[in-house]
């Protein structure tokens, strides 16, 4: 570890092979806590490359508790975080949306580390169940069309890292992680990253994957869509940027889809705004996240989409599969 550090500290890059070689020996606990911090301060002070991030990626799923969801083509919804911005889980909501729309949703998700409420957080405290069971996860799916991936009983190797991470509570490259390690592998993906150059390495790599896949960054800072500004939007074979108008809609102020500063106070906006009781601006950027995720697994325009993630939302779909999820797991 010491010679991959001075080679980081004199601003050099390490390969693909050697970046997977370090998480793979922090995975073995072969490094002390000092090391892996002063490992993990060296990306926050210079940025990461495609070459070190995918070996990063390839360590954490080689090394990861795969499980066998294919049969039900879920997507995944999932930001980097670390955008700094303090929203309400919009993705977490949209992933119920989503849902109701009858889209399966394999949501992979943890605790927040530099924000307040982590989706884990969120669905944790209202009595969602976290396991890595099998028949668990499919039961959820068929009854719920959705089930949760808490990433710790995924990711047992960096049981090193976590609480390092929490101690720091500043975003680290694991941030940038998360979205690519969801262990059960989904071809479908809708992706928020925190800044353009993380928006261009995804897209690099997720070009060399069977993956159908929208990666997103919204332009004023957001890992997700915000309707706060424009977006930028990448697919498989499209390269696009909307705006709030392009769902008919008017351009939210950063207060609209702020999310408290507590569990408890984000947890209450969370059944708010299943319960068909939140703020136009809220609900819509929700169903335009949502919308985003049905339209990139069924192939079909983001607009028709839209109107389908309002119906999902507004019809009580969402709140009905958010509830059996709770149901299955106080069972």
């Amino acid at each position: 570890m010491k010679h991959i550090l001075n080679r980081l500290i004199n601003q050099e890059s390490i390969s693909s092979d050697e970046a997977k070689h370090v998480l793979v020996n922090i995975s073995k606990g072969n490094y002390n806590q000092s090391q892996i911090a002063s490992f993990l301060t060296v990306y926050m002070m210079r940025s990461i490359t495609i070459e070190e991030l995918q070996g990063f990626r390839d360590a954490l799923l080689e090394l990861c508790l795969h499980v066998d969801l294919a049969d039900y083509n879920g997507i995944d919804l999932c930001g980097t975080g670390g955008d700094g911005k303090d929203t309400f889980n919009i993705s977490t909501l949209a992933s119920f949306v989503t849902a109701g729309a009858g889209v399966n949703v394999t949501k992979h998700g943890n605790y927040g580390v530099s924000s307040a409420c982590g989706s884990s957080n969120v669905m944790e405290y209202l009595g969602i169940k976290f396991t890595s069971d099998l028949d668990f996860l499919k039961r959820s799916l068929d009854e719920a069309s959705i089930c949760v991936l808490h990433a710790p009983l995924f990711h047992p190797a960096m049981k090193n890292v976590a609480p390092i991470r929490k101690d720091l509570a500043v975003k680290t490259f694991f941030n940038m992680l998360g979205p690519m390690v969801n262990p059960a592998f989904p071809k479908n993906q809708l992706v928020g990253v925190f800044n353009l150059e993380l928006l261009r390495m995804y897209s690099y790599l997720y070009q060399n994957t069977d993956i159908n896949y929208t990666i997103l960054h919204a332009l004023d800072g957001y890992d997700e869509i915000s309707l706060t500004g424009p977006t930028k939007v990448i697919r498989n074979t499209t390269e696009t940027m909307i705006s709030p108008e392009f769902f008919g809609l008017n351009t939210l102020k950063q207060s609209d889809i702020y999310g408290g500063d507590s569990v408890a106070e984000a947890a209450k906006i969370f059944i708010q705004i299943l319960d068909g009781q939140g703020s136009e601006a809220q609900n819509n950027v929700v169903c335009a996240n949502a919308a985003m995720a049905i339209a990139t697994v069924n192939n079909t325009s983001v607009e028709d989409s839209f109107g389908l993630a309002k119906d999902a939302l507004l019809s009580g779909k969402a709140k009905e599969k958010f509830e059996r999820l709770v149901e299955i797991s106080g069972v």
